[in-house]
């Protein structure tokens, strides 16, 4: 049984290679995380209900099924950061994966440096995201409650996928402030996904058919020419 410290951290690491999973623990370890380790999805399941983490660090190739499965549960219920370890290097595979509700997805093999960049990154996703717990933001007739991750327009139930929502938090985070392209893909695809600006575009597009009145005339998502996005918080007309 892992002895939880309330003082650190807690990662919840499923991995069926035990070479990998010694490699990350010692990592981890070192800059202070408690790892909670497993290689079955079962059992994955159990822990993250249990433990409650702030990470979760998932193989897709577990002996018991498809980590998919997990990524899908654990966002019904928790925004807690899922990083996907892979030896699957197929763009089909990690743009199903991120658009479950992953954060990042780092193949095998890696480096130390990396993994724990990814981490570092994921965690102040979350904090960006959720850092004002409790906290309900209103932009025209919208209104966001980042503690419940519920999203209303005129009083109705708006539904965002996992990506749509954390662009939704990211532009919160930082709204009235510019946020390039490579700042929206790094914070809510991850680092790897640097060059890939059509993602931007894309759902950018999506939030706006959702929340603006009039998408071809945003009042609230605006574009930053050759730049990027900002969010403004200007009353509806």
């Amino acid at each position: 049984m892992v002895q939880v410290s309330a003082a650190s951290p807690v990662v919840i690491l499923v991995e069926d290679e035990r070479q990998i999973r010694r490699f990350v623990r010692t990592a981890l370890e070192a800059e202070g995380w408690t790892v909670v380790e497993t290689d079955t999805l079962r059992q994955g399941l159990t822990d993250a209900g249990t433990h409650k983490p702030d990470l979760i660090i998932l193989d897709l190739g577990l002996p018991d099924g498809n980590g998919m499965e997990l990524i899908h549960q654990v966002r019904g219920w928790s925004s807690v950061p899922i990083i996907v370890l892979s030896a699957r290097v197929d763009e089909h595979d990690k743009i199903e994966a991120l658009d479950a509700g992953a954060d990042d997805y780092l193949t095998k093999p890696f480096g130390v440096g990396e993994l724990l960049a990814r981490v570092r990154a994921a965690s102040r996703r979350l904090q960006a995201a959720g850092g004002a717990g409790g906290a309900i933001f209103r932009f025209g007739d919208v209104t966001v409650d980042l503690n419940l991750r519920t999203v209303l327009k005129r009083e109705a139930t708006v539904h965002l996928t996992p990506i749509e929502y954390r662009l939704l938090s990211l532009l919160i985070a930082n709204a009235g402030k510019v946020l390039t392209h490579r700042q929206i893909l790094r914070e809510v695809w991850g680092p790897s996904h640097a060059e890939d600006g059509h993602y931007v575009r894309v759902y950018m597009g999506h939030l706006r058919h959702k929340l603006e009145d009039d998408p071809a005339q945003p009042r609230h998502i605006l574009t930053e020419t050759a730049i990027g996005y900002r969010l403004v918080q200007t009353a509806a007309a």
